[in-house]
């Protein structure tokens, strides 16, 4: 193409600055750049969505390339084709001439090819007497050549995209499957659990789920349905190991009885905790009389009242005594920040401030609804904090919760001697040392 050459449309087509600019972008070719033309129209083909062109305009497009006379487009060769309707209609599968100058326009529009018309309109070749061509009017092909490398990244992507909507796609399938199938044999073996929310929350991602969806659609979609068939697994796999633990308990208590029936350990179950109890108290060079006969005076809420700050604690779980407000502060000095405006006064304070923390830590609501369940709120609160002040040292908050919501309920575990650790830990001495 003629560097600096501006062509106008014949006839009653107007000019516009998208030609202009296409006609420029066409002079930016770089010296000896060449492209095999059906490489390049699989390309946009690939990429034709973000090109803006119709499948039927490609066709058209495909016909124009079949009169290059070469497979690779280069500007050695010549750039021009110069069909005419009739022949450029039989290549395009009959397609009428009103319809095939409505596509060639939208080529043009697209900034796929570039019109070169004649004085008269006609497309035609003036050549020399060696039979070269030496001037030729019709469709130029040059911003083909000069957009290769857009039109091929553009491809890439597109086909990147597709890709990632069909990982998508079967991966939303395979979770699909797997929570519904989860939920029937949980039904089936009779788990205990809300089945019935768990099952109208899953039909609600369900719902959610376009009928043309782009990756991008799907993806949080695959996220929360991630994230509820992990807690329906963590559910039945809870199931399965207290199924464990019943067996291996059972096995034991009947070895136990054949072998010593008057033993002093099966009547006191929880003799070792409350012992590491009273260690933990004896040890602590900083709890004074009255830590150490709260520590030792800890007993079942079963039926009787616990004291919390001179308070009814109806919260506490079974068998697990709560503390005084100021000492839990005094352990856990990092949880105030997350209580509302920075500072906790009451439990009710501390709980809502265990919710934030609990969110932050990545503990799932399942855990921390159980350890409130088997440890009380205020309890469960209580560990929370603890958990925060200890969040260095701990790799999953949520494993940890569920831990020690199972020793709890199996009354292997004490918040005293955690507490009375945070103390020391927190205390003057450590402060000094730090």
């Amino acid at each position: 193409m003629e560097s600096g050459y501006v062509t106008t449309p014949f006839g009653r087509r107007p000019m516009s600055l998208g030609m202009l600019a296409s006609q420029q972008l066409a002079e930016t070719i770089e010296p000896g750049m060449k492209r095999s033309k059906w490489k390049l129209f699989r390309a946009i083909c690939e990429a034709r969505p973000a090109l803006g062109v119709t499948d039927r305009a490609l066709t058209v497009l495909d016909a124009l390339l079949t009169f290059y006379p070469d497979d690779e487009i280069s500007e050695e060769k010549g750039l021009i084709v110069f069909p005419s309707n009739a022949q450029l209609s039989l290549r395009a599968r009959g397609m009428t001439p009103a319809t095939l100058r409505r596509h060639l326009a939208v080529l043009v529009e697209a900034g796929l090819i570039l019109r070169k018309d004649s004085p008269n309109g006609k497309r035609y070749a003036r050549r020399d007497r060696a039979g070269a061509i030496g001037e030729a009017f019709g469709f130029s092909v040059a911003p083909l050549l000069a957009r290769a490398v857009e039109i091929e990244s553009l491809a890439a992507q597109a086909v990147a995209d597709r890709e990632l909507l069909r990982v998508t796609r079967e991966r939303l399938t395979v979770c699909r499957r797997d929570i519904s199938k989860l939920i029937a044999a949980a039904l089936e073996e009779g788990v205990s659990g809300n089945w019935e929310g768990i099952s109208a929350m899953f039909r609600a991602l369900l719902a959610r789920i376009p009928r043309v969806a782009t990756a991008e659609d799907l993806a949080p979609l695959l996220d929360e349905m991630g994230l509820l068939r992990a807690e329906i697994v963590n559910m039945l796999e809870r199931r399965i190991k207290a199924k464990k633990i019943d067996a291996n308990e059972s096995q034991i208590e009947h070895h136990k009885q054949n072998s010593n029936p008057d033993s002093l350990n099966e009547l006191e179950p929880s003799f070792e905790t409350k012992q590491g109890e009273k260690a933990a108290a004896d040890n602590d060079p900083n709890a004074g009389p009255s830590d150490e006969r709260r520590l030792k005076q800890q007993k079942p809420s079963g039926g009787r009242s616990n004291r919390v700050g001179g308070a009814a604690d109806p919260g506490a779980g079974p068998g697990l005594k709560s503390f005084p407000l100021g000492l839990v502060l005094q352990a856990c000095p990092s949880i105030p920040d997350y209580g509302p405006g920075g500072s906790i006064g009451n439990w009710r304070d501390l709980m809502s401030a265990a919710v934030v923390v609990r969110s932050m830590l990545g503990v799932s609501p399942s855990a921390y609804e159980e350890a409130c369940s088997g440890m009380g709120p205020e309890n469960a609160a209580t560990v929370i904090a603890c958990i925060l002040e200890r969040g260095g040292h701990i790799n999953s908050p949520g494993g940890y919760l569920r831990d020690l919501t199972r020793r709890t309920e199996r009354g292997e575990f004490a918040i005293g001697p955690m507490l009375m650790a945070l103390v020391r830990a927190n205390g003057p001495t450590a402060r000094h040392a730090s």
